[in-house]
């Protein structure tokens, strides 16, 4: 058998995989092929998205000492490539795994990596006899790590049957069980909204309490549907040990696959008439206000001896148990003696409020940055509309009055004071006017949260947004709904908001309720109308919006900014950048204007650092204390969009600051010193597309570009009059000057037709398209014949690609001298 004939897949199944089982590794449960680790980046062009293939990550083979427990990576080559040539890639698979054992083999061997060093060697070949057995690397393992005997027994206690957990699920449950079976009694855990926090903790959990490390349990949460939901979801094995600490349940909602609704009661264990709580349960969940509100639910948790419960686990534990004085840590400090585990997607960390201060650094951190990297989160684009009187400011006339006859107070009022000391009800109608303008253009029936400045401002944007959508309210009042926490009824839509299978509501006008723990779904829309300084509260609003759901069309999100919140993109503490940011002026549509056909994405996120945007005037003084919480002005005082501005990112992520035809130039000429550099490498690319592609992986933003130049323009008379200040042709004078030349005469009638019709997709849609291996599925290639049937009237597929670079060459020949 000649091994440098054989594929890379061909040596896993004849060589390397035998290796491993002749080692004594199982191939059922043990020796994972393929192994996936990033799903790949979602990538928005325009409306659309699709996966990046080239970020998608697998690992050749991953190998477990039990289901979910990772010990090590193999990275495979053909026998074509020296034995030791995937170590790089190993190593990368290695840390996103967390594990100190990585393989690679050709097929010949393996190249051993031991980060424990064991043997004192970090680094050794092995031949394929001496693979290493499970058994011999959970025991390196386990040195390494320090563990006594009952400390490996818990770390490496088996999961629950259940849903596959991805790379970072592992880690975060691997470690927090590890540092707890070592002893550790506070742990944190920090993982972005939308990437599995409960399932996590489920799955910390079920490993403590079947290992018997753990008896007892509390799960607090902050929200009642958490709590429901959590039961009969993903702690629905821990039913008939699990229990709600309250006397009242409504149960659950569930719809089946007919579309059938039942209703799934939970169990309780607090008695309703009596308020005695049942103490035979092992597992409690409860909403931490159920327990800590009157004297009478205070008892509730008081009926537990301080040593009842062993393991208390504190969802959004940010809100609040970080604060000395809260009403969780008077639950956590009753329970002292327990281990107790903080789950956050923010930490917060203040003068007064520490997460780190209670619980201790994070035992694993998985950022909203990585997340949307990895393909597990939502990307989202930025809109920012300035509002005239935000950013220039607005100063009342002599003696004005507002609409209640309140002497306004003579100052400067900017965006700071909006809804805050000054209410333009104008205001509102132009943000509810934008808001409906970006649905109507993208989706009206996209889900969307409003963060209002307070409870007053989301009721005058509900009645603005139903006035704004009267077409869909007058029939569909429940479209636009204010969901705060005074609002009773507007509260009772919160589940329906949520439910990806309820239409209604689609407008959800708040200002705290809903900025954190809301698991919205389908939520397409962000409106900031709210000033945010929070980096805690920022991230908490926008990981609204961050879940993927591809199978119901959310595969990214946008943020509406009108408030210039999105400047908190350029905190350090930021760690997740927008794919555009896009800020409409007071004529231009308020949704991004689509790419066109083959050109890149741009746009790519920006953060503020650097930014040249208009600061609001100021400073101001406060209002006077016996004058009006709030002025109010009606239609006397207008409000309009101020400007249009468009920022991005360049290749590298830095922001661009200066203008777009000198970034470039400059960008450009870089790469190619001259005129002359530029036209012969593009003369000597075969695909114009792919010289394209690369351009634009080095920050050439084309797109932007055609926007700003001129959207006919092929990217060679963009790049050669803005580089090179060379004159400009559009796509279809080019295509006209070699429909004079009648440069196609030695093709029969057939070809002759197609490469007319490519002339004019040429003029229409560019050279991409052109060049595209589907160009012929296309209108009026379907008319002309198959497309077997085309490539045929050239004689073959190597004489019609011989046509399609006469074409090339042709349409982008030199004119001659006159």
């Amino acid at each position: 058998m000649d091994k440098k004939a054989l594929s890379e897949s061909d040596v896993c199944d004849k060589f390397i995989r035998p290796a491993m089982v002749q080692a004594g590794w199982n191939g059922m449960d043990q020796i994972f092929r393929e192994y996936p680790l990033r799903a790949g980046r979602v990538v928005v062009r325009g409306r659309q998205a699709y996966r990046d293939q080239g970020s998608v990550l697998k690992a050749d083979f991953a190998l477990f000492y039990k289901a979910n427990i990772p010990l090590a990576v193999v990275e495979a080559k053909d026998n074509k490539h020296a034995v030791g040539s995937g170590m790089a890639q190993a190593l990368n698979y290695a840390e996103l795994l967390n594990v100190p054992f990585s393989f690679t083999s050709n097929g010949d061997g393996f190249v051993f990596r031991d980060a424990t060093q064991a043997t004192g060697v970090l680094e050794q070949n092995l031949t394929l006899d001496e693979f290493p057995s499970p058994q011999e690397l959970w025991s390196r393992y386990c040195a390494w790590k320090g563990w006594s005997a009952e400390e490996g027994r818990v770390a490496g206690f088996d999961y629950a049957p259940h849903k596959s957990p991805r790379y970072y699920q592992l880690n975060a449950v691997n470690r927090a069980v590890e540092a707890i079976a070592a002893g550790q009694d506070r742990v944190l855990l920090v993982m972005a909204t939308g990437t599995g926090k409960t399932y996590t903790a489920f799955q910390i959990i079920w490993r403590l309490w079947k290992s018997g490390a753990k008896k007892r349990i509390l799960f607090l949460a902050d929200r009642n549907i958490l709590i429901d939901q959590t039961m009969v979801n993903d702690f629905r094995p821990f039913k008939g040990a699990m229990a709600k600490l309250s006397p009242n349940a409504k149960g659950v909602e569930r719809v089946d696959a007919q579309g059938q609704v039942s209703i799934e009661d939970v169990d309780l264990a607090v008695n309703k008439t009596t308020k005695l709580v049942d103490k035979s349960y092992e597992i409690y969940l409860s909403l931490y206000q159920a327990v800590t509100g009157t004297e009478e639910q205070r008892n509730i948790y008081k009926q537990f001896s301080p040593d009842f419960f062993d393991l208390i686990v504190v969802d959004e534990c940010h809100r609040g148990s970080a604060s000395e004085d809260s009403a969780w840590r008077d639950i956590l400090t009753y329970f002292k003696g327990a281990t107790q585990i903080g789950l956050t997607a923010t930490p917060k960390e203040t003068k007064d409020i520490s997460n780190t201060d209670y619980f201790g650094e994070p035992v694993y951190t998985y950022s909203l940055k990585q997340g949307i990297e990895d393909g597990y989160l939502a990307p989202y684009k930025v809109i920012r509309v300035d509002l005239d009187k935000d950013t220039f400011g607005w100063r009342p006339t002599a003696g004005m009055t507002d609409k209640h006859g309140h002497a306004i107070e003579d100052r400067i009022y900017t965006g700071a004071d909006m809804n805050r000391k000054l209410v333009l009800e104008q205001r509102d109608v132009t943000v509810a006017a934008k808001i409906t303008e970006y649905l109507k253009a993208t989706d009206r029936y996209a889900k969307t949260i409003v963060f209002c400045e307070d409870i007053d401002h989301a009721a005058r944007m509900r009645q603005a947004l139903a006035n704004a959508n009267a077409d869909i309210c007058a029939t569909q009042p429940k479209y636009v709904v204010q969901i705060t926490g005074d609002n009773q009824e507007g509260k009772l839509e919160l589940d329906n908001f949520i439910d990806p299978e309820k239409p209604y509501p689609v407008i959800a006008t708040t200002s705290k309720l809903m900025s954190t723990g809301v698991d919205a779904q389908t939520c397409k829309l962000i409106v900031l109308d709210q000033g945010i300084k929070s980096m805690t509260l920022f991230k908490q609003i926008i990981g609204r919006g961050t879940r993927l759901r591809e199978d119901l069309g959310k595969t990214w999100f946008t943020i509406l900014d009108f408030k210039r919140a999105t400047e908190l993109f350029a905190d350090k503490d930021f760690d997740g950048e927008p794919v555009q940011v896009y800020e409409p002026g007071a004529d231009a549509p308020v949704a991004p204007p689509e790419p066109a056909p083959g050109d890149a994405l741009a746009g790519a996120g920006a953060p503020l650092a650097g930014m040249d945007a208009l600061k609001p005037l100021g400073p101001f003084a406060s209002a006077p204390s016996d004058g009006p919480k709030k002025y109010v002005l009606g239609s006397n005082v207008t409000v309009v969009v101020a400007r249009e501005r468009v920022q991005y990112l360049d290749a590298n992520g830095k922001l661009i600051t200066e203008s777009l035809r000198d970034y470039t130039r400059i960008n450009l000429r870089k790469r190619y010193d001259s005129l002359d550099q530029f036209l012969q490498a593009w003369d000597q690319a075969d695909r114009k597309a792919a010289m394209l592609q690369e351009l634009e992986g080095q920050g050439v933003l084309l797109e932007a570009l055609a926007d700003e130049v001129g959207k006919d323009l092929d990217p060679f008379d963009l790049l050669l009059h803005v580089a090179y200040d060379q004159p400009r042709l559009t796509r279809r004078e080019r295509a006209r000057r070699v429909q004079k030349r009648n440069v196609f005469t030695q093709y029969g009638p057939v070809a002759r037709k197609v490469m007319d019709a490519l002339l004019d997709k040429y003029a229409d849609e560019g050279i991409t398209t052109v060049e595209s291996n589907d160009v012929f599925k296309l209108q009026p290639f379907t008319e002309l014949g198959t497309p077997t049937e085309l490539v045929r009237s050239f004689g073959g597929r190597p004489q019609f690609l011989s046509a399609l670079q006469t074409l090339a060459r042709e349409l982008y020949a030199t004119p001659p001298s006159t």
